[in-house]
């Protein structure tokens, strides 16, 4: 069922027509929202900066977190340390190299991954895919993969808990704006996909409601030789999204949106001009 919500866009008092432009002189513009920056929104003018508190004490005091200190590698994604979770989501920053000696699969939901850094192989149950540094890989809830590196690599995992990854509605723009789908590169069963199957023993960490589970195979398990549908591992590039820039009017970090989740989204912010 589509949501209605109640809506009757006015102004009260001293206020900009316009949000994010021609604020009143001497305010400070904060929003409130629904869903977002999906939902029904307002724009409150204050004449203090709505975050000139002098002190902040308790769960929800904002922190700045130092990624570069989790420096220690983890040879299985489920090892990688959390960062922030709640019932929808769960960061983690994983720094592997070299091959990985079991196969992951996460039954909690979607997982995207983000190249921050490294380059090498991902062997899944839809064949084989290259990555490098830039790449949002995204890997559907049930998956099996691994990661064969080539160069030592540093990824920030994105769990959608309970959810899957869809691509944003992008409205005028059009379908085509900021990546065209026809851009997302997907697995192959290829030679190198089939070079790694074998009957050798292979143990697989399974994800469920946090508790890892192992199940081991006396083969390989990826060894698909085909296969038929629309529901696979895609991969896209940063290199491949090209900015969306407004010279008279800001642009919400919804703009930028490169996937949806069921309670977030995962934005890019690409500037410069794009060549053509």
């Amino acid at each position: 069922m589509s949501k209605k919500y109640i809506g009757f866009p006015r102004i009260e008092g001293i206020a900009s027509r316009q949000a994010h432009a021609d604020l009143p002189a001497g305010t400070y513009e904060r929003e409130i929202s629904k869903e977002g920056f999906f939902g029904p929104a307002t724009h409150l003018y204050h004449r203090h900066p709505p975050t000139g508190w002098v002190s902040f004490e308790g769960p929800l005091r904002p922190r700045a977190f130092d990624l570069a200190r989790l420096n220690q590698a983890q040879p299985s994604p489920w090892d990688a340390p959390e960062i922030l979770h709640n019932a929808h989501i769960r960061l983690r920053l994983w720094r592997t190299s070299g091959a990985m000696d079991h196969l992951a699969r996460n039954g909690d939901g979607d997982e995207l991954l983000f190249v921050h850094q490294g380059r090498g192989e991902l062997f899944c149950d839809f064949g084989h895919l290259s990555f490098r540094a830039g790449d949002y890989i995204v890997v559907p809830r049930g998956t099996m993969w691994r990661l064969d590196c080539a160069e030592p690599v540093t990824a920030l995992m994105i769990e959608a808990t309970n959810a899957s990854y869809m691509l944003p509605e992008k409205g005028l723009v059009g379908q085509h704006a900021i990546f065209d789908a026809a851009m997302l590169d997907l697995p192959a069963i290829d030679d190198a996909f089939r070079a790694q199957q074998g009957e050798s023993s292979w143990p697989v960490r399974i994800k469920r409601r946090g508790a890892i589970s192992t199940a081991v195979y006396p083969f390989n398990p990826l060894d698909a030789v085909g296969w038929h549908g629309d529901l696979t591992v895609a991969r896209i590039n940063v290199a491949d999204i090209r900015p969306l820039l407004s010279a008279r009017l800001h642009l919400p970090p919804s703009a930028h949106t490169t996937f949806v989740a069921g309670r977030f989204i995962v934005c890019t912010f690409v500037f410069g001009s794009a060549s053509i």
